[in-house]
C-alpha cells in the first residue's frame, strides 16, 4: 500500500493509523447505529410528525372532536374557498406558460450559442434568489402601480389582482426554472450534432429532433417546480394580491384572521396536493429518462453563428435587463424620499423604526436565525448523508432515514408551517415551549430545505471512491476518523456551498415562518410584510434592499472562500502535492 496505481496517494497517508483493540471500549457498529437511530428520530420529528398533525387536525371540527371529511366537503361547498383554489390553479398555469418557455430560450442562449459575456447574464437572471418573493411585487407597485410611471402599459387595469401576481410570480420563478434547463440542455453529446451536421440536416429540424427531446425531462421538471412555487407562494399575493384570493392567503386568513384551524389544515393539504404530484411525476419521468451521456461522448461546443448568436445577445439583453430593472427599481425607490413626487434621495426609509415599532430588531433576528440554521444545519445535513451513504451496517434505517430525507422535497414551505402550528402548538406536546422561539424559527427552515441540501451532501459523498472505506474497515479504523480526515476535506467546497444554500434561503423566506414567530422573534421577510401592510412600501423595499444585499454579499464571500480552501485543503490531492 506504499503507492497506489495512476499516481494516487497511498490511503494508507491519508487515514490515521487504527487505535489499539483495547482502547476501543465501545463497539464502532453499536455507534453508527446509534448515529443512524438518531438521524430517524431527528428527521420524524421535524418534518412527519408535523405533517400528521396537519392531516389530523384536517379532520377534527372546531370544537374538537372528529369531523371526518366533512371539512372537505365544507370548503368544496363554499363558493369563495373554491374560488381562491381556481384562482391559485389558474395563476399557477399562466406563469408556467410564460416561464418555461422564456427560460428554454435564456438557457439555450446561455449553452447553445457562443454570444458573449455568458456569466454575466446567468448572474442577473438568478437575482431574484437572492431577495424575498415579496420584493418583486413591491417593485411592480412603483413600476405598474397607481403611482407606477408605466402604469399606461396595464390600459386602465389595476396591477393589484391576478396580472400583478402573475408577473411578479414570473420574476421569482424564473431562476429556479433556468437552473434546471441550463442543466438539461447543458448535458449533451456533441457528436449527435456533429452526425446531424454532416448529413446536412437543417437546425430547426435538429433542434426538434435532438435538442427538445433532450431536454424533455428539464422541461417537464421545470414546469412542475413553477407551478408548485406559484401555487404555494405566501409573499406576492399578500403584496400584490389585493381582493384576489389564492389558497396561500386563504390558509392564511383561515388560521390567523379566523382562527378555523380545521379549515386553514384543510386548505394546507389541498396545496399539498400539487407538490406531491409534481414530485411523483418527476421520479416517474426520471426512471424512463435515458442517459444523455455515455463514456464515449464529448462536450458540445457551440460556434459562432453571424445571425444566431446577435439574436441571443439581444434576447438575453432584454430578459436581464427586465429582471434586473425591475429589482432596481425597487432597490432605487428605497431611497426616494416621496415617490413620485419628491424623488430626491434620502435614507430616511433606512430608520425602520419610523415605519415599524421593532426597528432593526428583525433583521438582526433574521441574521441570527439564518447564521444558525446554516452552521447547524450544514453540520447535520452532511453528517447525516455521510451516515445515510457510507456507512454500511443498519440498512432499515439508513432506508428510513433516506424517504424522511426526501419528504419536505414535496412539501410546501406554508403547509410545513401549518403543520408545525398544530404539532409545536398542541397543549399535550411537552415541546410546545419552542412555539415563538428562534429555535423553532431554526429547526422550520432547516427542515423546509433539508432536501436539497442532502441530495447536494450525497451527490458529493458518491463521488469519493468507497476504496477509501473499504480500506478503513480493513485497517481497523473507526468511520468517524475517515469521515474527519477524508471526506470532509474532499467536500469542504460542498459543506461550503450548504452553509451559502442554508443561510440565502434561511434570510429571504417567509412562508414557513409566517405562524411560527413570537413578538420578540419577528423576522425581517414577516416585518415587510406588516410595512407593506401599513402602507410604508418604501421602508419594506428598504428592508428586502438589505436582505438581498445580506444575501449576494454571503454569495461573495463564497467565492472567494472556495478559491482559498481548494487551494489549501485539497493540495493534497494534485500530483505535484503527492511527489
Amino acid at each position: 500500500m506504499a503507492e497506489s496505481i495512476l499516481g494516487k496517494p497511498s490511503l494508507a497517508r491519508v487515514l490515521p493509523e487504527a487505535a489499539p483493540a483495547k482502547h476501543r471500549a465501545v463497539p464502532e457498529a453499536a455507534i453508527g447505529v446509534a448515529l443512524v437511530a438518531g438521524l430517524c428520530l431527528l428527521l420524524l420529528l421535524v418534518i412527519a410528525l408535523p405533517l400528521g398533525a396537519l392531516l389530523i387536525k384536517s379532520l377534527e371540527a372546531p370544537d374538537g372532536g372528529m369531523a371526518g371529511l366533512s371539512n372537505f366537503r365544507t370548503y368544496f361547498a363554499t363558493p369563495t374557498l373554491v374560488e381562491a383554489l381556481f384562482n391559485s390553479l389558474t395563476v399557477a398555469g399562466s406563469v408556467v406558460g410564460i416561464v418555461v418557455p422564456l427560460a428554454f430560450g435564456y438557457a439555450y442562449a446561455l449553452t447553445r450559442t457562443a454570444m458573449p459575456f455568458k456569466g454575466l447574464f446567468l448572474a442577473l437572471a438568478l437575482l431574484p434568489l437572492f431577495a424575498p418573493s415579496l420584493l418583486s411585487g413591491i417593485a411592480l407597485t412603483y413600476i405598474l402601480g397607481n403611482q407606477g410611471f408605466l402604469r399606461g402599459l396595464l390600459f386602465g387595469r389595476s396591477v393589484y389582482g391576478p396580472i400583478g401576481i402573475t408577473l411578479a410570480e414570473c420574476l421569482y420563478a424564473f431562476p429556479h426554472a433556468l437552473i434546471i434547463l441550463v442543466t438539461a440542455l447543458g448535458l449533451s453529446d456533441g457528436r449527435l450534432y456533429e452526425a446531424a451536421a454532416a448529413m446536412g440536416t437543417r437546425r430547426w429540424r435538429t433542434f426538434l429532433t435532438v435538442t427538445l427531446p433532450g431536454a424533455r425531462y428539464g422541461l417537464v421538471s421545470a414546469a412542475f417546480v413553477v407551478f408548485t412555487l406559484v401555487v404555494t407562494d405566501f409573499g406576492i399575493p399578500k403584496v400584490i394580491g389585493g381582493q384576489y384570493a389564492v389558497l396561500a392567503t386563504d390558509a392564511y386568513r383561515q388560521v390567523v384572521g379566523q382562527q378555523n384551524f380545521p379549515m386553514g389544515a384543510v386548505v394546507g393539504l389541498l396545496m399539498l396536493v400539487p407538490a406531491v404530484l409534481a414530485f411523483v411525476v418527476d421520479r416517474l419521468i426520471q426512471r424512463r429518462q435515458s442517459s444523455l451521456l455515455s463514456a464515449r461522448s464529448v462536450p458540445y461546443e457551440p460556434k459562432a453563428h453571424p445571425v444566431r448568436d446577435p439574436l441571443a445577445l439581444a434576447y438575453a439583453v432584454l430578459v436581464a435587463g427586465v429582471i434586473a430593472g425591475t429589482y432596481g427599481v425597487a432597490v432605487w425607490a428605497s431611497f426616494i424620499r416621496y415617490w413620485p413626487y419628491n424623488l430626491g434621495l434620502t435614507l430616511d426609509h433606512y430608520d425602520f423604526a419610523a415605519a415599524d415599532a421593532d426597528g432593526w430588531s428583525p433583521y438582526w433576528n433574521s441574521l441570527a436565525m439564518a447564521l444558525s440554521v446554516a452552521a447547524i444545519g450544514t453540520a447535520v445535513v452532511f453528517c447525516g448523508a455521510y451516515l445515510i451513504e457510507k456507512l454500511r451496517l443498519f440498512p432499515a434505517g439508513r432506508a428510513f432515514a433516506q424517504l424522511l430525507a426526501m419528504l419536505p422535497l414535496a412539501v410546501p414551505g406554508l403547509v410545513l408551517g401549518l403543520g408545525y402550528v398544530f404539532f409545536f402548538n398542541a397543549p399535550w406536546n411537552p415541546l410546545n415551549v419552542l412555539y415563538g422561539s428562534l429555535a423553532l424559527l431554526v429547526i422550520n427552515t432547516l427542515a423546509h430545505y433539508y432536501t436539497v441540501a442532502h441530495v447536494t451532501a450525497t451527490t458529493a459523498l458518491k463521488q469519493i471512491d468507497p476504496e477509501f472505506e473499504a480500506v478503513s474497515a480493513s485497517l481497523k479504523v473507526p468511520f468517524w476518523q475517515t469521515f474527519r480526515r477524508v471526506s470532509l476535506p474532499i467536500c469542504l467546497p460542498t459543506v461550503l456551498e450548504l452553509f451559502v444554500y442554508l443561510f440565502v434561503n434561511a434570510m429571504t423566506t417567509v412562508s414557513a415562518v409566517i405562524f411560527l414567530y413570537g413578538p420578540s422573534t419577528k423576522l425581517a421577510a414577516i416585518a415587510i410584510v406588516h410595512m407593506d401592510e401599513a402602507g410604508t412600501t418604501a421602508a419594506a423595499a428598504a428592508m428586502a434592499s438589505v436582505i438581498m444585499a445580506t444575501a449576494l454579499g454571503a454569495r461573495l464571500a463564497l467565492t472567494l472562500l472556495n478559491r482559498v480552501f481548494i487551494a489549501r485543503a485539497q493540495g493534497w490531492r494534485r500530483r505535484e502535492a503527492i511527489a
